[in-house]
């Protein structure tokens, strides 16, 4: 997978999978149409975690930052090297 929306960790739809250190944090989510068409729909992220897709942000460029998924982060590191 080479193209990833942007998720937001809702309290109201947590998943078993998601660490509770990480109630708010941003993740990444398989996006096979372009991110836009995903805006608000709740889908599962790359670490398990239930989220709702905020299809504004691109996952390139928030995956560097501190409030993201380190296991989404780890997990989409080949394909964010090879778009780089």
């Amino acid at each position: 997978m080479d193209s990833y929306a942007v998720g937001f960790a809702r309290p109201d739809r947590r998943s078993w999978a998601q660490p509770v250190d990480q109630p708010k944090s941003w993740h990444a989510v398989e996006a096979h149409r372009p991110a836009d068409e995903l805006d608000g729909e709740v889908e599962l992220a790359v670490c398990g975690a239930i989220v709702q897709i905020w299809g504004s942000q691109q996952w390139e460029r928030m995956s560097r930052g501190r409030d993201t998924c380190a296991e989404c982060r780890r997990r989409t590191a080949p394909a964010l090297r090879q778009v780089g």
